[in-house]
């Protein structure tokens, strides 16, 4: 089993959603966005994923953009998310990447399969790498045990949702919503629609990101899918207290408190 299935089934086993925090690579500062990936272990997030920085998002919305702007502008590299996340995983938190996939191609796919694994990295997600053309990521992430984390959205047809089953490994990422990333005040019901879509199409795990800022939308996911996804909404503090961490401590604990289900 990998190290991101395994995640998701440990939270599970406790009654809870695997809380996954999204984190740009070198925002505000390559320490500093590891020291906030601390910050969220401690307070009891499963999974990081490290966002590595991108001059073309096609997926992120104005905050996360302006966030991986400034890291652009000093310079962050592939070799800083390799980093962060040997620093993350040795503190005892499971750390992926949500990365576009002309740097993985710039790098080396097997190679930075090797790196990624050897750091202790659990998988990729790809939000612009279709599984048609997934091959040789798919083959690299089989042999170094990676997660292969594709999407799927609201509007995706049933062939579609049983093709990214079919390819994946690990879990599938459900796109609360249509749109780019960023929080809303209600996270669309579309969501609890597409799990179960995704779920009768034969995935085993299905987290569900884009929009989510509170821990009563951390509750509302919990109650329906296997992970919930934050992003913009953690970001946004690091804008606001860049280095006393005390918003992001505190948005955490409320989303912590929401992904625990309720019915257990």
């Amino acid at each position: 089993m990998s190290l991101g299935a395994r995640c998701i089934d440990q939270a599970a086993a406790r009654s809870e959603a695997a809380l996954i925090g999204y984190l740009p690579v070198g925002f505000p500062t390559v320490s500093e966005s590891i020291e906030a990936g601390k910050v969220l272990a401690d307070e009891g997030f499963d999974m990081i994923e490290l966002g590595f920085p991108y001059s073309d998002p096609g997926m992120d919305g104005p905050v996360i953009q302006r966030a991986t702007e400034q890291a652009l502008e000093r310079g962050v590299h592939l070799t800083d998310l390799l980093r962060a996340t040997e620093e993350l995983t040795n503190y005892g938190i499971t750390v992926s990447s949500m990365t576009y996939w002309n740097p993985i191609m710039w790098y080396g796919v097997e190679q930075f399969a090797r790196d990624f694994a050897q750091a202790g990295g659990a998988g990729l997600i790809t939000p612009d790498l279709p599984p048609e053309e997934g091959a040789e990521w798919e083959a690299a992430a089989a042999e170094f045990d990676l997660d292969c984390i594709y999407l799927v959205a609201p509007s995706s047809p049933e062939h579609r949702l049983k093709l990214i089953v079919e390819h994946h490994r690990g879990w599938v990422y459900a796109a609360s919503t249509m749109g780019v990333t960023g929080t809303r005040l209600n996270v669309d019901e579309a969501a609890r629609e597409l799990v179960a879509r995704t779920r009768q199409a034969g995935a085993q795990r299905v987290c569900v990101g884009l929009g989510v800022s509170t821990g009563e939308q951390a509750q509302e996911i919990a109650s329906y899918a296997d992970g919930v996804i934050v992003g913009s909404a953690l970001v946004r503090t690091l804008f606001d207290q860049p280095t006393t961490f005390n918003a992001l401590r505190s948005l955490a604990a409320d989303l912590r408190r929401g992904a625990v289900r309720r019915d257990a």
